[in-house]
């Protein structure tokens, strides 16, 4: 079993910056893929960004390429998702997932494990 608990959403402007964290325990890290996404109301699941815990394998979607950097700090047990450039169209829960047998990072059902999510509301 893997626990994920997101933390740093908040309420941004747009053209403002926010770091959302998920601190990850339970069984061993080192083999999971971690990513995160993102649900506006009324809209699907959307992937954001994915990388492996223990390797370089990092993905964005495309649309948000330049804007969200993801990265991972191994002795915390975290990843952390960089978000600058804030827009309205940003606003959503985001989640926090981890697998160990991910063939497609950009869908969510390859997933395991989920945190709570944590609102991002940006304001224009």
């Amino acid at each position: 079993q893997v626990q994920l608990v997101e933390s740093g959403g908040g309420l941004a402007q747009a053209g403002g910056s926010l770091r959302l964290s998920c601190a990850a325990s339970g069984r061993a890290l080192s083999d999971l893929v971690m990513g995160w996404f993102r649900q506006a109301p009324g809209r699907e699941r959307e992937f954001v960004a994915f990388r492996s815990w223990k390797g370089g394998n990092i993905y964005y979607a495309d649309s948000l390429k330049g804007r969200f950097t993801i990265s991972r700090d191994i002795a915390k047990g975290a990843v952390y998702l960089q978000m600058n450039s804030l827009k309205p169209e940003d606003t959503a829960v985001y989640y926090c997932a981890a697998g160990t047998i991910v063939v497609d990072p950009t869908k969510p059902e390859e997933y395991d494990y989920w945190g709570q999510g944590t609102q991002v509301t940006v304001s224009s």
